[in-house]
């Protein structure tokens, strides 16, 4: 993984000259409910509410205390098509974790729904922040109904997230980084690439980085290599031996769908829906597990009917292919389908065994959805990343499959980078990556942000959160999906 670090100031000075970017740590205080507020004297449970009220188009659907913290789940009126807002609109939800005013803020997205319980990304924990989430348009119920799925695009996107931006920057004045983890850090990385002035800075978690769909041999070279060949042979073994135990593994599938309702009118049978998961599996295990749970893999030459569907079951999920399963992600498979790409990986010990291969996203996304897909997409964000990125960090784990292809930084980029956190899966971060990088990762975030780092005993700057962890606000709600969703 290529890194631009050898372009940078040496740490010790960076950490150094944050001292006087924007004020102390010690103004790190959360504004309790009920408190003065310092710009205008009014209390700030009447104050903030008001404020982000009176924008308009934005509207409340609840609130939800949290110590510490104001938590508001709002909706947000934007236009079906940016380019002809007077052609309709739909309302979009959004949540908003509000600190206080004089804070930076983080803008967040999964890619996919909108948690709305209270949460925290690590860069707000780091920054001590707001942070502002998105849903992202078209998943449920952040759709237009009548849904035009032509407007459902990464520019459509972003623009989403520009107008959230301009609406609330006037309320949240200091500096902003947005961020996500997945499709949320593809989607952060377009809303850069579109609005490269809106941002202070970008922190893209294990974002995947297609640029040629066609061409998945980075992904084969990946498998050839992770972690190592004892495990691989025995993930390779159960995943062939699912397929060749495919005729009682089915009648398991069939009674399952029967007692859950599932029905595969989307993929089109049950049998390819079997298949889907099985050659999910391997991806799956990499994506979500780590080397040490290779232990738990039963040794597919002993193992019983049950032994194979419970690992399959419980890594790629036997749900995922159903019409119950897919529809949360129909906006997903459609953008795959259209302009983001899938893998599509060689599996030499399946040999004989597989009858349709890693299918593609339009046998996930129902046949009443027209689907085009645009090659240039994915190269253009690309190239505008190698050539122009400013103040982004991409943190990719070294196990993870998505990985394979990342966003890679040109000599032309100003203070960005590329990390890699050792022995990590898909919930690769900030936290999990070498010392060294930690606190310089962590440092950047700091001052992209505007504010201070903590003091050690003698007075010198340390690069850490500024925000004392909480295992509820930082829980981390990683989906169990299978492979084709990232």
């Amino acid at each position: 993984m290529r890194k631009t670090l050898g372009r940078l100031l040496p740490l010790t000075v960076v950490i150094a000259t944050m001292g006087t970017v924007g004020f102390t740590a010690q103004t790190a205080t959360a504004a309790e409910p009920g408190a003065a507020s310092a710009t205008t004297g009014q209390t700030a449970a009447a104050d903030i509410k008001d404020r982000v009220l009176a924008i308009p188009g934005m509207s409340l659907i609840e609130e939800k205390p949290y110590p510490g913290y104001r938590f508001f789940v709002l909706n947000y009126e934007q236009p079906i098509d940016h380019r002809q807002p007077w052609k309709g609109t739909f309302k979009q939800r959004i949540t908003l974790l509000h600190k206080d005013v004089s804070r930076p803020t983080v803008f967040f997205t999964s890619g996919y729904n909108v948690n709305t319980s209270p949460r925290r990304s690590e860069p707000t924990t780091i920054i001590d922040g707001n942070q502002v989430s998105m849903e992202y348009r078209f998943f449920n119920p952040s759709r237009p109904d009548p849904a035009d799925w032509s407007k459902l695009d990464i520019w459509q996107a972003a623009s989403d997230q520009h107008r959230i931006h301009t609406a609330l920057k006037k309320i949240y004045s200091k500096n902003w980084i947005s961020t996500g983890a997945s499709k949320g850090g593809m989607t952060a990385t377009y809303y850069e690439r579109f609005y490269p002035n809106d941002m202070d800075g970008v922190v893209a978690y294990v974002a995947p980085n297609d640029v040629v769909n066609k061409e998945d041999s980075a992904y084969d070279r990946f498998f050839a290599k992770v972690g190592t060949k004892e495990c691989r042979d025995r993930l390779n073994a159960v995943q062939r031996e699912a397929l060749v135990r495919r005729e009682p593994l089915e009648a398991k599938y069939a009674a399952a769908a029967a007692e859950n309702g599932w029905t595969f009118n989307t993929v089109g049978n049950l049998d390819k829906a079997y298949e889907a998961v099985v050659l999910d599996y391997v991806w799956a295990f990499w994506q979500y597990s780590l080397l040490s749970d290779c232990a738990a893999i039963p040794d597919a030459k002993t193992a019983t009917d049950q032994q194979i569907w419970d690992t399959v079951d419980g890594i790629s999920g036997f749900s995922a292919y159903s019409d119950q399963g897919l529809e949360t992600y129909t906006p997903y498979y459609y953008q795959a389908g259209t302009q983001l790409g899938s893998p599509d990986i060689k599996q030499p010990h399946l040999a004989g065994l597989s009858r349709y291969g890693y299918q593609p996203p339009r046998n996930f996304v129902p046949r009443d959805i027209p689907m085009t897909f645009r090659p240039a997409a994915m190269a253009d964000v690309d190239t505008w990343v190698r050539n122009n990125a400013e103040r982004m960090l991409f943190v990719y784990g070294q196990n993870d499959p998505w990985g394979a292809e990342p966003f890679r930084l040109g000599y032309t980029t100003r203070d960005s980078y590329v990390m890699t956190a050792p022995g990590a899966n898909h919930g690769a971060n900030v936290s999990k990556l070498q010392e060294g990088e930690k606190t310089l990762a962590t440092a950047r975030i700091l001052q992209w942000a505007g504010v201070a780092p903590a003091l050690n005993p003698l007075g010198t700057p340390k690069a850490q959160p500024l925000a004392a962890p909480d295992a509820q606000l930082d829980q981390r709600d990683l989906e169990r999906e299978p492979q084709l969703r990232p």
